[in-house]
Protein backbone atom coordinates (compact mmCIF):
# COMPACT_ATOMS: atom_id res chain seq x y z
CA UNK A 1 0.00 0.00 0.00
CA UNK A 2 1.96 3.24 -0.99
CA UNK A 3 2.51 5.99 1.77
CA UNK A 4 0.27 8.54 2.63
CA UNK A 5 1.38 11.95 1.52
CA UNK A 6 2.54 13.75 4.49
CA UNK A 7 0.05 16.58 4.68
CA UNK A 8 -2.75 13.73 4.49
CA UNK A 9 -1.70 11.58 6.92
CA UNK A 10 -1.51 14.77 9.52
CA UNK A 11 -4.86 16.13 8.88
CA UNK A 12 -6.43 12.84 9.65
CA UNK A 13 -4.48 12.23 12.81
CA UNK A 14 -6.06 15.91 13.50
CA UNK A 15 -9.31 14.35 12.49
CA UNK A 16 -8.96 11.84 15.07
CA UNK A 17 -7.88 14.12 17.68
CA UNK A 18 -10.57 16.54 17.31
CA UNK A 19 -13.10 13.70 17.55
CA UNK A 20 -11.42 11.73 20.62
CA UNK A 21 -13.83 12.72 23.56
CA UNK A 22 -10.99 11.95 25.91
CA UNK A 23 -8.97 14.56 24.41
CA UNK A 24 -11.67 17.50 24.13
CA UNK A 25 -11.48 19.61 26.77
CA UNK A 26 -14.96 20.40 26.80
CA UNK A 27 -16.10 17.07 27.34
CA UNK A 28 -13.05 16.05 29.79
CA UNK A 29 -13.61 18.45 32.46
CA UNK A 30 -15.01 16.97 35.04
CA UNK A 31 -14.96 19.70 37.76
CA UNK A 32 -17.99 20.95 39.42
CA UNK A 33 -17.50 24.42 40.56
CA UNK A 34 -18.63 24.46 43.85
CA UNK A 35 -18.68 27.33 46.35
CA UNK A 36 -18.30 26.66 50.27
CA UNK A 37 -18.55 29.50 52.47
CA UNK A 38 -16.29 28.77 55.01
CA UNK A 39 -12.69 26.11 55.37
CA UNK A 40 -14.22 23.50 56.85
CA UNK A 41 -16.72 22.76 54.58
CA UNK A 42 -15.02 23.43 52.04
CA UNK A 43 -12.87 20.32 53.25
CA UNK A 44 -15.35 18.09 53.31
CA UNK A 45 -17.09 18.79 49.84
CA UNK A 46 -13.07 17.83 48.79
CA UNK A 47 -13.23 14.47 50.75
CA UNK A 48 -16.56 13.77 49.06
CA UNK A 49 -16.07 15.78 45.56
CA UNK A 50 -12.66 14.06 44.98
CA UNK A 51 -11.50 14.71 41.55
CA UNK A 52 -14.44 15.46 40.14
CA UNK A 53 -14.88 19.02 42.15
CA UNK A 54 -13.23 22.28 42.13
CA UNK A 55 -14.19 24.13 45.39
CA UNK A 56 -13.73 28.04 45.84
CA UNK A 57 -13.97 28.70 49.39
CA UNK A 58 -15.26 32.48 50.45
CA UNK A 59 -14.01 32.88 54.26
CA UNK A 60 -10.69 31.15 54.13
CA UNK A 61 -8.48 29.60 56.45
CA UNK A 62 -7.97 31.31 59.76
CA UNK A 63 -10.22 33.71 58.87
CA UNK A 64 -13.56 34.77 61.04
CA UNK A 65 -17.17 34.05 59.02
CA UNK A 66 -18.91 36.41 61.71
CA UNK A 67 -17.14 39.52 60.37
CA UNK A 68 -17.22 38.76 56.94
CA UNK A 69 -17.92 41.27 53.94
CA UNK A 70 -18.84 39.94 50.36
CA UNK A 71 -17.29 41.93 47.53
CA UNK A 72 -18.74 42.03 43.99
CA UNK A 73 -15.97 39.66 42.97
CA UNK A 74 -17.50 36.63 45.54
CA UNK A 75 -21.23 37.38 43.63
CA UNK A 76 -19.50 37.15 40.43
CA UNK A 77 -17.72 33.74 41.68
CA UNK A 78 -21.10 32.54 43.05
CA UNK A 79 -22.91 33.16 39.83
CA UNK A 80 -20.50 30.84 37.85
CA UNK A 81 -20.89 27.98 40.55
CA UNK A 82 -22.58 24.63 39.85
CA UNK A 83 -22.96 24.33 43.54
CA UNK A 84 -23.15 26.16 46.79
CA UNK A 85 -22.90 24.88 50.30
CA UNK A 86 -23.39 26.66 53.28
CA UNK A 87 -23.91 25.82 57.35
CA UNK A 88 -26.72 27.82 57.34
CA UNK A 89 -28.64 28.64 60.97
CA UNK A 90 -27.33 31.97 60.05
CA UNK A 91 -24.07 31.11 60.59
CA UNK A 92 -23.30 33.29 57.19
CA UNK A 93 -25.71 36.19 58.18
CA UNK A 94 -24.53 37.89 54.67
CA UNK A 95 -25.39 34.63 52.59
CA UNK A 96 -28.77 35.68 51.66
CA UNK A 97 -28.10 38.29 50.46
CA UNK A 98 -24.60 37.25 48.43
CA UNK A 99 -27.13 34.68 47.16
CA UNK A 100 -29.39 37.28 45.80
CA UNK A 101 -26.95 39.98 44.59
CA UNK A 102 -24.95 37.05 42.36
CA UNK A 103 -28.37 36.09 40.96
CA UNK A 104 -27.52 32.25 41.48
CA UNK A 105 -30.47 29.95 41.14
CA UNK A 106 -28.88 26.75 40.96
CA UNK A 107 -28.56 24.32 43.48
CA UNK A 108 -27.60 24.68 47.06
CA UNK A 109 -26.67 22.80 50.34
CA UNK A 110 -27.64 23.67 54.04
CA UNK A 111 -25.23 21.64 55.57
CA UNK A 112 -27.53 21.75 59.11
CA UNK A 113 -30.71 20.61 57.32
CA UNK A 114 -32.14 17.82 58.69
CA UNK A 115 -29.56 18.06 62.28
CA UNK A 116 -30.90 18.20 66.05
CA UNK A 117 -29.42 21.43 66.20
CA UNK A 118 -28.95 22.85 69.68
CA UNK A 119 -31.40 25.87 70.61
CA UNK A 120 -29.49 28.77 72.47
CA UNK A 121 -31.17 31.11 74.45
CA UNK A 122 -28.72 33.88 74.88
CA UNK A 123 -25.31 34.15 76.40
CA UNK A 124 -25.07 32.82 80.04
CA UNK A 125 -22.11 32.38 82.22
CA UNK A 126 -24.24 30.71 84.55
CA UNK A 127 -24.55 27.57 82.41
CA UNK A 128 -22.34 25.19 80.76
CA UNK A 129 -21.46 27.76 77.02
CA UNK A 130 -24.54 29.67 77.34
CA UNK A 131 -27.24 26.82 77.00
CA UNK A 132 -29.61 25.96 79.41
CA UNK A 133 -29.48 22.12 79.26
CA UNK A 134 -32.40 19.45 79.39
CA UNK A 135 -32.95 16.60 77.46
CA UNK A 136 -35.30 15.28 74.07
CA UNK A 137 -37.74 12.71 73.91
CA UNK A 138 -34.71 10.80 71.87
CA UNK A 139 -31.82 11.37 75.05
CA UNK A 140 -30.20 13.87 73.02
CA UNK A 141 -29.42 17.28 74.92
CA UNK A 142 -32.21 19.84 74.22
CA UNK A 143 -31.69 23.44 75.67
CA UNK A 144 -34.71 25.21 76.94
CA UNK A 145 -35.16 28.46 74.48
CA UNK A 146 -37.03 32.22 75.98
CA UNK A 147 -37.11 34.86 73.63
CA UNK A 148 -34.08 36.60 74.22
CA UNK A 149 -33.17 37.85 70.97
CA UNK A 150 -29.45 37.93 69.25
CA UNK A 151 -27.36 38.03 66.09
CA UNK A 152 -27.14 34.81 65.00
CA UNK A 153 -31.45 33.47 66.01
CA UNK A 154 -32.28 30.84 68.35
CA UNK A 155 -30.34 28.03 67.42
CA UNK A 156 -26.41 27.21 67.73
CA UNK A 157 -25.04 26.76 64.74
CA UNK A 158 -21.88 25.26 65.53
CA UNK A 159 -22.92 21.31 64.98
CA UNK A 160 -19.50 20.83 62.91
CA UNK A 161 -17.89 20.38 66.39
CA UNK A 162 -20.28 17.50 67.38
CA UNK A 163 -18.73 14.74 65.10
CA UNK A 164 -22.01 12.90 65.02
CA UNK A 165 -23.95 15.68 63.84
CA UNK A 166 -20.88 16.38 60.85
CA UNK A 167 -22.24 13.13 59.49
CA UNK A 168 -25.72 14.92 58.75
CA UNK A 169 -23.05 17.60 56.95
CA UNK A 170 -21.83 14.66 54.57
CA UNK A 171 -24.77 13.10 53.84
CA UNK A 172 -26.40 16.49 52.76
CA UNK A 173 -23.05 17.38 50.87
CA UNK A 174 -23.16 14.04 49.17
CA UNK A 175 -27.09 14.64 47.94
CA UNK A 176 -25.58 18.24 46.52
CA UNK A 177 -23.30 16.98 44.73
CA UNK A 178 -24.85 14.15 43.00
CA UNK A 179 -27.85 16.73 42.60
CA UNK A 180 -25.06 19.11 40.46
CA UNK A 181 -23.38 15.99 38.86
CA UNK A 182 -25.59 12.86 38.86
CA UNK A 183 -23.44 11.33 36.42
CA UNK A 184 -20.73 10.69 39.18
CA UNK A 185 -22.97 9.95 41.65
CA UNK A 186 -21.35 6.15 42.42
CA UNK A 187 -18.47 8.40 43.36
CA UNK A 188 -19.58 10.50 45.82
CA UNK A 189 -21.22 8.15 47.34
CA UNK A 190 -18.23 5.56 47.78
CA UNK A 191 -15.93 8.45 48.64
CA UNK A 192 -19.31 9.48 51.14
CA UNK A 193 -18.87 6.21 52.88
CA UNK A 194 -15.21 6.27 53.26
CA UNK A 195 -15.19 9.71 54.76
CA UNK A 196 -18.19 8.83 57.18
CA UNK A 197 -16.51 6.04 58.31
CA UNK A 198 -13.12 8.44 59.17
CA UNK A 199 -15.75 10.73 60.91
CA UNK A 200 -17.19 7.30 63.45
CA UNK A 201 -13.77 6.46 63.70
CA UNK A 202 -12.33 9.70 65.51
CA UNK A 203 -15.29 10.23 67.23
CA UNK A 204 -14.81 6.90 69.07
CA UNK A 205 -11.09 8.08 69.70
CA UNK A 206 -12.15 11.35 71.03
CA UNK A 207 -14.69 10.11 73.13
CA UNK A 208 -12.01 7.71 74.50
CA UNK A 209 -9.50 10.12 74.83
CA UNK A 210 -11.56 12.51 77.18
CA UNK A 211 -14.02 10.45 79.13
CA UNK A 212 -11.18 10.19 81.48
CA UNK A 213 -10.87 14.03 82.00
CA UNK A 214 -14.43 15.05 80.91
CA UNK A 215 -16.26 15.21 84.15
CA UNK A 216 -16.02 18.08 86.04
CA UNK A 217 -13.53 19.87 83.43
CA UNK A 218 -14.00 23.45 82.93
CA UNK A 219 -12.38 25.65 80.28
CA UNK A 220 -12.34 29.17 79.23
CA UNK A 221 -12.67 30.00 74.72
CA UNK A 222 -12.88 33.09 73.09
CA UNK A 223 -16.29 32.80 72.21
CA UNK A 224 -19.29 30.56 72.36
CA UNK A 225 -18.41 27.60 69.84
CA UNK A 226 -17.78 24.54 71.56
CA UNK A 227 -21.90 23.71 72.92
CA UNK A 228 -21.97 20.87 70.33
CA UNK A 229 -18.43 19.87 71.56
CA UNK A 230 -19.50 19.70 74.84
CA UNK A 231 -22.79 17.80 74.66
CA UNK A 232 -20.96 15.42 73.05
CA UNK A 233 -17.66 15.06 74.86
CA UNK A 234 -18.22 16.25 78.15
CA UNK A 235 -16.18 19.47 78.57
CA UNK A 236 -17.52 22.48 79.91
CA UNK A 237 -17.07 25.66 78.05
CA UNK A 238 -17.40 29.38 79.29
CA UNK A 239 -16.81 32.43 77.49
CA UNK A 240 -16.48 35.94 77.00
CA UNK A 241 -18.78 36.76 74.49
CA UNK A 242 -21.88 35.14 72.41
CA UNK A 243 -22.01 33.12 69.61
CA UNK A 244 -20.57 35.57 67.48
CA UNK A 245 -17.35 37.33 67.58
CA UNK A 246 -18.75 40.69 66.38
CA UNK A 247 -19.48 42.03 69.40
CA UNK A 248 -16.86 42.91 71.84
CA UNK A 249 -17.66 41.39 75.77
CA UNK A 250 -18.52 44.19 78.20
CA UNK A 251 -16.96 45.14 81.30
CA UNK A 252 -19.71 43.88 83.21
CA UNK A 253 -19.56 40.50 81.11
CA UNK A 254 -15.75 40.19 81.94
CA UNK A 255 -16.48 40.77 85.25
CA UNK A 256 -19.04 37.96 85.86
CA UNK A 257 -17.14 35.65 83.87
CA UNK A 258 -14.52 35.89 86.04
CA UNK A 259 -16.70 35.63 89.18
CA UNK A 260 -17.44 32.83 87.42
CA UNK A 261 -13.59 30.81 86.72
CA UNK A 262 -13.04 31.74 90.49
CA UNK A 263 -16.32 30.01 91.72
CA UNK A 264 -16.10 27.00 89.82
CA UNK A 265 -12.47 25.93 89.17
CA UNK A 266 -11.76 26.61 85.93
CA UNK A 267 -8.96 25.16 84.79
CA UNK A 268 -7.64 26.62 81.49
CA UNK A 269 -7.80 29.32 79.15
CA UNK A 270 -7.35 28.72 74.88
CA UNK A 271 -7.28 30.87 72.44
CA UNK A 272 -8.97 30.31 69.26
CA UNK A 273 -7.10 30.91 65.63
CA UNK A 274 -9.50 33.22 64.48
CA UNK A 275 -10.70 35.55 67.48
CA UNK A 276 -9.12 38.62 69.05
CA UNK A 277 -6.58 37.39 71.92
CA UNK A 278 -7.01 40.43 74.28
CA UNK A 279 -9.96 39.71 75.95
CA UNK A 280 -8.18 35.98 76.87
CA UNK A 281 -5.23 37.57 77.53
CA UNK A 282 -6.84 40.57 79.93
CA UNK A 283 -8.88 37.58 81.87
CA UNK A 284 -5.72 35.28 82.06
CA UNK A 285 -3.90 38.11 83.65
CA UNK A 286 -7.24 38.82 86.16
CA UNK A 287 -7.19 35.24 87.47
CA UNK A 288 -3.62 33.88 87.06
CA UNK A 289 -4.85 31.13 84.93
CA UNK A 290 -2.69 29.93 82.46
CA UNK A 291 -3.25 30.14 78.34
CA UNK A 292 -2.98 26.39 77.85
CA UNK A 293 -3.15 26.65 73.54
CA UNK A 294 -5.03 27.28 70.90
CA UNK A 295 -8.29 25.45 69.45
CA UNK A 296 -10.05 25.85 66.20
CA UNK A 297 -13.59 26.44 66.23
CA UNK A 298 -14.64 28.58 62.96
CA UNK A 299 -11.79 28.35 60.62
CA UNK A 300 -9.16 25.53 59.64
CA UNK A 301 -5.46 26.20 60.01
CA UNK A 302 -3.78 27.49 57.09
CA UNK A 303 -1.04 24.33 57.58
CA UNK A 304 -0.14 21.84 59.97
CA UNK A 305 -2.45 19.05 61.49
CA UNK A 306 -5.57 21.52 61.16
CA UNK A 307 -5.80 22.31 58.06
CA UNK A 308 -8.09 19.22 57.75
CA UNK A 309 -11.25 19.07 59.75
CA UNK A 310 -10.83 15.78 61.13
CA UNK A 311 -7.57 16.91 61.91
CA UNK A 312 -8.88 20.17 63.54
CA UNK A 313 -11.18 18.20 65.83
CA UNK A 314 -7.93 15.75 66.81
CA UNK A 315 -5.81 18.71 67.20
CA UNK A 316 -8.13 20.37 69.51
CA UNK A 317 -8.58 17.01 71.33
CA UNK A 318 -4.84 16.64 72.06
CA UNK A 319 -4.74 19.98 73.25
CA UNK A 320 -7.20 19.60 75.74
CA UNK A 321 -6.22 16.53 77.05
CA UNK A 322 -2.58 17.47 77.45
CA UNK A 323 -3.85 21.01 79.45
CA UNK A 324 -6.57 19.06 81.72
CA UNK A 325 -4.55 16.19 82.24
CA UNK A 326 -1.53 18.13 83.71
CA UNK A 327 -4.33 19.92 85.08
CA UNK A 328 -5.80 17.30 86.98
CA UNK A 329 -2.62 15.59 88.11
CA UNK A 330 -1.80 19.17 89.63
CA UNK A 331 -4.18 18.73 91.99
CA UNK A 332 -4.09 16.10 92.77
CA UNK A 333 -0.43 16.70 93.59
CA UNK A 334 -1.73 20.02 95.71
CA UNK A 335 -4.58 17.04 97.41
CA UNK A 336 -2.28 14.54 98.48
CA UNK A 337 0.08 17.45 99.49
CA UNK A 338 -2.59 18.64 101.89
CA UNK A 339 -3.41 15.38 103.43
CA UNK A 340 0.74 14.57 103.66
CA UNK A 341 1.10 18.33 105.76
CA UNK A 342 -2.34 17.13 107.65
CA UNK A 343 -1.05 14.10 109.15
CA UNK A 344 2.46 15.42 110.06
Amino acid sequence: MPALPLRTALLGSLATLALSPALSQAQTDPHVDVVASFSILADMVENVGGEYVSVTTLVGPDSDAHVFSPSPTHARTLSEADLVVFNGLQFEGWMERLVESSGYSGPHVVTTDGLDTLAYAGHDHDHAHGHDETHDSHGHEEHDHDDHAHAHGDRDPHAWQNLSLAQGYVTNIRDGLIEADPDNAETYRDNAERYLEELKETDRAIREQLSEIAENASVVTGHDSFGYFSQAYGIRFLSPAGLSTEVEPSAADMARLIDVIREQSVQALFHENMTNPNTLEQIAEETGLPIAGTLYADALASEGEASTYLGMMRHNTRVLHDALGDSARGHDHDHDHDHSEHAH
